[in-house]
């Protein structure tokens, strides 16, 4: 059975009713623009959607939101993936972060938002390949193709009244400090409870959305019902932190990631010279392995000098990096080299520096951080920076129980 059509003309319901009800095995292909989706079916029941050029389908991506892995696991994770060619699911087992029942569990809420996904669509082509087996697919489920229409659409019509409550995409959520309702009366879902813990009155409804370890509609609908019950409210909008059309987005972030560790790296220098003096042998040690490390990317460096290194010999030295693994590269490398001086300055100076360095660094990147902040966001570079130093006080703390 050769099925074509637009989205326009038949609906995805329809579709779906289709090959339930005719017992088809094969695998429906829907696209619209550069997105694409598709989903497996063996004797009309769902067994498997996968998505392109759509990141907020990606297993990775929905196991962070989850807080089940952290970003750099993840990124391991990925680049062993890749280097494999084993799935990424079966790499985070091989790994030993994840046990094979909890990969299944999150593969399978990926393959339902794909599909449920797709009720939004109003528009775009589809076909169907009777007989054809999904390419690349190592995980299978068996959903009912009528529950899945059934709920697709019950979220349809919900969608319509709880779109007339949602704030617009630019409007700061918090929660309510005095709400007009009695404390006792308060009864929250499992879904509301963890929609409602990261509304911290700096994100707005995409951002929550984005956080959100639950899926995009049990999210909104989540928000709807807070709203509605008077938790939480609207707090303004928020201000827009756009590339400009003659900015490079990776040369913005670079600058914030320079301006960042350059910051971090001098206020250390300094800090160890105020405590021990240029003069101490100690001092001249760290110095050299200072200058190994910085000299990486801030070439040409004068670390006598005050003016610091320059980040036009910094991105040369970047952009010799293949783009593809580019950034992930240079924060790796840069948040070790971090790491290394904290534990490096523990070795040589003891703990009473260490936390003196760790103090004055964290006053020193304040406003590198504050720099674009969706930026900042968007490529973890305050949550990874804090976890090098939180991996540094974590190895200091173990060293000095084991001395």
């Amino acid at each position: 059975m050769g099925l074509t059509g637009n989205l326009k003309t038949v609906s995805f319901p329809d579709v779906l009713q289709l090959l339930a009800t005719g017992k088809k095995s094969g695998v429906l292909t829907l696209s619209v623009g550069s997105r694409k989706k598709e989903i497996a079916f063996k004797d009309g029941n769902i067994t498997y959607a996968s998505s392109i050029n759509a990141t907020e389908d990606l297993l990775g991506n929905l196991l962070l939101k989850r807080g089940k892995i952290s970003k750099k696991d993840l990124e391991r994770a990925i680049t062993l993936h890749k280097q494999t060619g084993r799935a990424l699911g079966a790499t985070l087992v091989d790994m030993q972060l994840f046990e094979k029942e909890e990969v299944a569990d999150c593969l399978k809420m990926q393959i339902e938002e794909i599909v449920y996904n797709l009720f939004s669509w109003n528009e775009g082509e589809f076909a169907f390949a009777e007989g054809k087996a999904p390419q690349g697919a190592q995980f299978f489920v068996n959903l009912s193709t009528m529950n899945i229409v059934m709920e697709g659409t019950r979220r349809v019509d919900e969608w319509t009244e709880i779109q007339k409550v949602l704030p617009p995409n630019d409007v700061i959520l918090r929660v309510k400090l005095l709400p007009k309702i009695n404390v006792d009366e308060i009864t929250l879902s499992i879904d509301e409870f963890k929609i409602l813990s990261i509304v911290n009155g700096e994100r707005v409804l995409p951002e929550i959305i984005t956080a959100s370890p639950i899926g995009e509609f049990p999210t909104c609908r989540a928000m709807y019902r807070l709203i509605v019950g008077g938790l939480v409210e609207g707090a303004g909008k928020k201000a827009q932190d756009n590339i400009g059309p003659d900015e490079d987005e990776e040369e913005v972030i670079l600058g914030i990631v320079f301006r960042l560790y350059n910051s971090c790296f001098l206020k250390i220098r300094t800090v160890i010279e105020t405590t021990v003096g240029a003069s101490n042998p100690s001092y001249q040690r760290f110095i050299s392995s200072f200058r190994r490390g910085v000299l990486v990317f801030f070439p040409g460096c004068d670390l006598n000098s005050e003016t610091g290194p320059s980040f036009e010999k910094f991105m040369a030295e970047v952009r010799k990096i293949p783009e593809s693994v580019r950034m992930h590269r240079v924060l790796a490398m840069l948040e070790d080299m971090l790491h290394e001086q904290i534990e490096f300055i523990f070795i040589q100076f003891g703990a009473g520096p260490v936390r003196d360095a760790i103090s004055h660094v964290k006053k020193e990147i304040s406003e590198p951080l504050a720099l674009r902040r969706e930026l900042v966001k968007k490529y973890y570079l305050d949550e990874n920076f804090f976890d090098s130093i939180r991996k540094a006080e974590r190895t200091i703390k173990t060293l000095t129980g084991a001395s």
